[in-house]
């Protein structure tokens, strides 16, 4: 790595250390502020005005301030003017004395300023990131997939439906591989998406599946409703993945999609409401079915997935 592209490394690092609340003028004061503090929660002003030229100097004269003015980046620029018109704010309301609104608005300048510092980071920075959240999730899908053939497996299971789930699990990860090699790891990390929320789907079906002999054993009904929630959430997801882009380009797919989901959603609602009068073992029923509309959606639009 050359000395400039560990200056702008420097520079981002110096954005984190600083996006968090400044520390204590000096060791005598702090004791004081804390005492403040578990007293009755109350804002130190001492502090926040030593927090206000903090930030202050973080937005105009840092280097990472410097970064985000170098890169001409339009987002960055425009994230970094958003915190300094925040940062005005939290001056007025210092000002004005409303010590817990101008605390609130110094938080908000952080977090934009830092969002711009993201926006302006070197191409390499950037590039190594998206590489290394390929690599996690590629080691989520691996670690999914070897526990849905170890359970399909030890069930003596060899169906056409299991063969038909890791076929298509590992054709997403062989076209995210393809992708990698060729530097596109944004891409290849949105290919191992759908294969880890395939994946995913294909292990809970292991308990209800016509094939399958279920085998989870739960403590309660609530901690089996909470379950098929997590199943639940698990389909919908796969429908933004799967089917979004069929949808767009395909008014009647889109319409029949809406159908199933809009099925699902009354049924989900439904069970909810049982479940809030504690009645988990209909929730539970409710919520398969709620997740069954939802695997209709996916596959009328030409995606097998396990369910």
């Amino acid at each position: 790595m050359n000395k400039k592209s560990l200056q702008q490394l420097g520079a981002i690092a110096l954005a984190c250390s600083l996006a968090q609340p400044a520390l204590a003028q000096s060791t005598e004061a702090a004791p004081e502020s804390a005492a403040t503090r578990l007293a009755g929660g109350k804002i130190d002003r001492d502090q926040l005005n030593f927090n206000m030229e903090s930030v202050g100097k973080l937005l105009e004269s840092s280097s990472a301030a410097r970064q985000i003015e170098s890169s001409k980046a339009p987002e960055a620029l425009a994230r970094r003017d958003k915190a300094r018109e925040i940062y005005k704010q939290a001056r007025a309301s210092l000002n004005a004395g409303d010590l817990t609104k101008a605390s609130a608005q110094l938080t908000e300048v952080r977090a934009a300023f830092f969002e711009a510092v993201r926006l302006a980071a070197p191409e390499e920075v950037t590039a190594k990131k998206l590489e290394a959240d390929y690599r996690a999730r590629l080691e989520s899908v691996n670690a999914l997939l070897a526990a849905y053939k170890r359970v399909a497996s030890e069930k003596g299971s060899a169906s056409k439906t299991v063969n038909e789930t890791v076929g298509q699990i590992e054709k997403s990860v062989a076209e995210a591989a393809r992708q990698a090699q060729g530097g596109k790891f944004k891409e290849g990390r949105l290919e191992l998406d759908r294969a880890y929320l395939v994946a995913k789907a294909g292990i809970s079906s292991l308990r209800s599946g016509d094939t399958l002999v279920r085998s989870l054993n739960f403590a309660s009904k609530e901690e089996e409703y909470h379950y098929e929630i997590d199943r639940n959430d698990t389909h919908q997801m796969l429908i933004k993945v799967l089917v979004e882009e069929k949808r767009a380009t395909n008014p009647m797919l889109d319409q029949q999609v809406q159908g199933f989901t809009a099925k699902s959603r009354e049924l989900r609602q439904a069970a909810e409401a049982a479940a809030a009068k504690r009645d988990h073992q209909h929730a539970i029923k409710l919520l398969e079915e709620s997740t069954a509309e939802l695997v209709k959606a996916i596959r009328n639009a030409g995606v097998y997935i396990p369910g």
